[in-house]
């Protein structure tokens, strides 16, 4: 264990320091501000949220869901704030580490695609004891599933148990997507009691 915690603890200090998105960035031009890399976790954890980037609150705070998402997911979890921010319990892996900035409408525009391909691989190669990762919304659904993701998020989502036990697709916490959480009420009823349940477990 005192290897991968070194390794672990290494490999953040690197993506702390990451510039590529400014420096060396790719078709979408360089990062619009200083970057902010935040990511969570150590050797111990059991449990990952694999999401989507940070927001302007969490490049305020750099810290993960410090946001009314943060709220949201938490209630979804059934966990308090001090026990989702111990990150020998809970590691938190983004699609994008840092904010990407805001399209024309004034909504986030979607993760940096650099932080995958540098770094997602050496990371949960580092946090060897993760045994289920949630997948919050889309972006990360695409990735981790690839080939055995839906068409769509809401089917993803559906699918539930086949990518167990590995994987639990979850749709994003925002408050923008009350309205899907109201078209589909099976989520709430099957779904959040397994999300409960396996939280309670590899978090005890």
């Amino acid at each position: 264990m005192a290897n991968a915690t070194i390794k672990v603890e290494n490999l953040f200090g690197e993506i702390a320091q990451c510039r590529i998105c400014l420096d060396q960035p790719g078709r979408r031009g360089p990062l619009p501000h200083e970057p902010r890399p935040v990511i969570r976790g150590t050797a111990k954890a059991r449990l990952c949220i694999a999401g989507q980037a940070p927001g302007t609150r969490v490049h305020a705070s750099g810290m993960p869901f410090t946001d009314p998402s943060g709220d949201r997911i938490r209630e979804w979890m059934g966990i308090t704030a001090d026990k989702f921010y111990d990150d020998s319990k809970l590691a938190i892996v983004p699609m994008g580490f840092c904010f990407p900035g805001l399209d024309a409408k004034g909504g986030d525009l979607p993760p940096r695609p650099e932080c995958a391909k540098a770094w997602h691989a050496r990371a949960f190669e580092a946090l060897e004891n993760i045994e289920l990762i949630l997948l919050v919304g889309g972006y990360a659904q695409k990735y981790h599933l690839g080939k055995k993701a839906k068409a769509t998020l809401t089917e993803t989502v559906r699918a539930w148990e086949d990518y167990m036990p590995r994987y639990l697709p979850l749709p994003h916490p925002s408050w923008r997507n009350t309205g899907w959480l109201k078209k589909n009420p099976w989520f709430e009823h099957e779904v959040l009691p397994v999300l409960k349940r396996e939280v309670g477990r590899l978090m005890s």
